[in-house]
C-alpha cells in the first residue's frame, strides 16, 4: 500500500538519516493534534534507479470547511521524486490528495535554491512559502575553537562576557515556565506563539528520542532565557526561543545559543540551522538590520553574530487538484 503507518513510515526514514525535521514521523504525530492529519506515502521508483527502490514523503492536511483540506510537504525526503523515476510516486500522491479532498498540495523542497533545477510541468510555482525561506547556516564541522572564529567578533565578546557575568546553562524540563517565557517574548517581538500544550507535546515526542533538548540560561537561579533546539544524523535547527526582560544586559541569550551548538555538535552533528531570517539579500540585510526590527528583522542581528551562511530554500511548488478554488487561494493571498 502506498500510504504506511507510523511504525513503516520511521522504518523508511531509516535509510534516509538525513531526513529534515519536518518529515520525522514526530512532527506528523505533533501536527495531529493541532488541526493537521499527518499521511505518509512510500512508493516504489519507477526506473528502479535509487536505493531500496522507494521514493517516500509526509504530507499533512489542514481541515478546511464543507470537508475540503490543504496538503502540505514539508522538505521531503530527496529519494528520486524529482527525477523520472518519481512518475509513480506523484500519482500515488495524488490519490491520496484527492481523496483527503485537497484543493492544493504545497510542497518545500528540501534544497537550497541555487542547487535545486527542478522544471516543473504539473506544479505551479507558488507564490507563498510556508516556512521562513530563508535561513542562516553553522558549519559546526570543525573544532569550537574554529566555530568561534568564524563568529563576528561582538558575537564571541557577548558569549564570553555571559560567562563572566555568572550566565549558566543547564537542561531543562519546565514547559509551563518555558510558554510563559515565549510569550513574553511574542509580545515584545511581534509574533505568534503555540500553546503550551503545543511546547509540551514536541517534548514528550522528541525528547525521549534524544532528538530535542530544552536548554535555559539563569543568572542565580533565574530563568532569564530558553530554546527548543532539535536535531537527527548531521543536521540540526534551533526552532524555538524565548527570553524575559530581566538581566539583559548579561547576554544570556548568546551563551544559550552557543550551549545549543555545542550540544548539537557533541551528538555529531555538522550543521546548524538558525531557522529564519528576512528574506533579502545579503547586502539588503547588511545595509538595513540595525535599523529594521519588524517581523524577522529583529532576530537576524543576533543570529548573524553567529558567522553562519545565509542560505535560500528552493521556492515552494503548488499541484492543484481545484483550479477554481486555488484561484481563490491566490487572491486571498494578493489581498492581504
Amino acid at each position: 500500500m502506498p500510504e504506511v503507518n507510523l511504525t513503516e513510515w520511521n522504518h523508511f526514514l531509516k535509510s534516509h538519516p538525513n531526513a529534515h525535521l519536518l518529515q520525522m514521523g514526530e512532527w506528523g504525530e505533533l501536527k495531529r493534534g493541532f488541526g493537521w492529519k499527518p499521511a505518509r506515502v512510500i512508493s516504489t521508483s519507477s526506473t528502479h534507479r535509487i536505493p531500496n527502490n522507494e521514493i517516500g514523503a509526509q504530507i499533512l492536511f489542514r481541515r478546511l470547511p464543507l470537508g475540503l483540506t490543504l496538503g502540505y510537504m514539508p522538505k521531503p525526503v530527496d529519494s528520486g521524486q524529482w527525477t523520472g523515476d518519481g512518475e509513480k510516486f506523484w500519482k500515488e500522491v495524488d490519490s491520496i490528495c484527492k481523496k483527503n479532498h485537497a484543493i492544493f498540495l504545497k510542497i518545500e523542497p528540501d534544497a537550497w535554491e541555487e542547487t535545486f533545477d527542478f522544471r516543473p510541468s504539473t506544479f505551479d510555482i507558488s507564490p507563498h512559502n510556508i516556512q521562513p525561506p530563508r535561513t542562516i547556516v553553522i558549519s559546526i564541522k570543525d573544532s569550537e575553537e574554529q566555530i568561534l572564529a568564524r563568529m563576528k567578533p561582538k558575537c564571541r565578546y557577548n558569549i564570553r562576557l555571559a560567562e563572566k557575568k555568572g550566565i549558566t546553562v543547564r537542561t531543562w524540563d519546565d514547559i509551563p515556565a518555558f510558554h510563559e517565557m515565549m510569550t513574553v517574548t511574542g509580545g515584545r517581538d511581534n509574533f505568534g506563539v503555540h500553546s503550551k500544550e503545543y511546547y509540551q507535546r514536541a517534548y514528550e515526542l522528541f525528547h525521549p528520542k534524544g532528538t530535542c533538548e530544552l536548554l535555559v540560561a539563569e543568572f542565580e537561579g533565574k530563568p532569564l532565557a530558553s530554546l527548543m533546539v532539535f536535531a537527527d544524523a548531521t543536521r540540526a535547527w534551533y526552532v524555538y526561543g524565548a527570553s524575559n526582560d530581566q538581566e539583559r544586559n548579561r547576554m544570556p541569550t548568546y551563551l544559550l545559543q552557543w550551549e545549543a551548538i555545542r550540544w548539537a555538535k557533541a551528538r555529531g552533528c555538522e550543521e546548524y540551522d538558525l531557522w529564519g531570517v528576512p528574506d533579502e539579500n545579503e547586502e539588503t540585510l547588511e545595509a538595513n538590520f540595525e535599523n529594521r526590527h519588524d517581523g524577522l528583522w529583529g532576530v537576524y542581528r543576533f543570529k548573524r553574530g553567529f558567522g553562519g551562511q545565509l542560505k535560500r530554500a528552493a521556492q515552494a511548488l503548488d499541484r492543484v487538484y481545484n483550479p477554481l478554488l486555488y484561484w481563490a487561494y491566490l487572491r486571498f493571498l494578493g489581498n492581504r
